[in-house]
């Protein structure tokens, strides 16, 4: 069967519609099967010719909802370029719980204090500093640390902003804000430099330096470090499997390693088996490197095994 094209349907070109509008439209319930049609939710469609994205389902899921729903917890964080992990469902909130439209693929929350927000493009999002308390009761501790550090690196908030948000917080979630956000950091490049982070820090390791700074005499930056601990000349690094891919950069790094190496710093590189596979050898290779350099280390922390158990 055949089905008419949006815009010859009078449906509006690239936005999800409801099923009453289709039909209005003069669409049949058997057009709206046909290929030609992505089924969002139950009773929310949109054109096939549309690629099927978080904000595509975003705008579609609103439609089911009141004017002052929004997009939250990770649906507002893949809107904003936040990472976290894949979530299949679409994730908005309302002020009372009558106004939720629940789906299949369709999660609706309830903020009855109501909701800061903002708009980009034409979605209402959660406002960052809420979204942090979002994310921070819905995700893992090392995800949500992430998704902070992240944040702040986007410039979507400042480290002192969420702080303070956090700080005046009250009610449900308010504790689980305050602890996470005590480990959000300025200047961290990569999730994966968040998580190497806190697998030291958990562990009972000193938490190393974000983004130091290595001046030539004249004051000028030289080298800018992920990780380190400076007075000690120690250097943790992050290595991901596209250094290697790259050959050219990762000859430079090569040089630039062996550059720091001649004047007295010693690099640690950490891949991301080290953080997944192998945790507990990466925790004992910093630990055995921070008493080659004087630093006494009490007992490990086991804690840290529930956030980074291995394989």
């Amino acid at each position: 069967m055949t089905s008419p094209a949006p815009e010859s349907a009078g449906l509006p070109l690239g936005l999800p519609f409801l099923y009453e509008d289709a039909i209005a439209a003069g669409l049949t319930r058997d057009q709206l099967r046909t290929s030609a049609w992505h089924r969002l939710f139950r009773g929310v469609y949109a054109s096939a010719t549309m690629p099927l994205s978080t904000a595509l389902r975003a705008r579609g899921a609103l439609l089911l909802h009141p004017p002052a729903a929004h997009a939250s917890h990770t649906t507002a964080a893949v809107l904003y370029g936040i990472p976290t992990p894949t979530d299949p469902d679409i994730h908005v909130t309302v002020k009372d719980a009558l106004f939720r439209r629940p789906r299949p693929g369709l999660r609706a929350h309830v903020r009855e204090a109501g909701s800061v927000c903002r708009v980009l493009g034409d979605i209402r999002v959660s406002e960052p500093a809420q979204l942090f308390v979002e994310l921070a009761s819905s995700l893992s501790f090392v995800d949500a640390v992430v998704a902070g550090d992240a944040m702040v690196r986007l410039g979507l908030i400042t480290l002192a902003e969420l702080r303070r948000y956090c700080a005046k917080l009250r009610g449900k979630h308010s504790r689980t804000a305050r602890r996470l956000v005590r480990y959000v950091r300025e200047g961290v490049d990569s999730a994966m430099e968040t998580r190497l982070r806190l697998l030291l820090v958990l562990a009972g390791l000193p938490e190393p330096e974000v983004n130091h700074l290595i001046r030539d005499e004249w004051g000028a930056v030289i080298r800018r470090l992920d990780l380190s601990y400076p007075t000690l000349k120690l250097i943790i690094e992050f290595d991901g499997r596209h250094h290697i891919e790259r050959e050219q950069q990762w000859e430079a790094d090569i040089e630039r390693r062996e550059s720091l190496d001649s004047d007295g710093w010693r690099t640690l590189v950490v891949t991301s088996a080290g953080i997944y596979r192998h945790p507990t050898a990466t925790v004992e290779k910093v630990r055995r490197a921070l008493q080659s350099r004087g630093v006494r280390v009490g007992q490990l922390r086991q804690g840290y095994r529930s956030h980074f158990p291995g394989r």
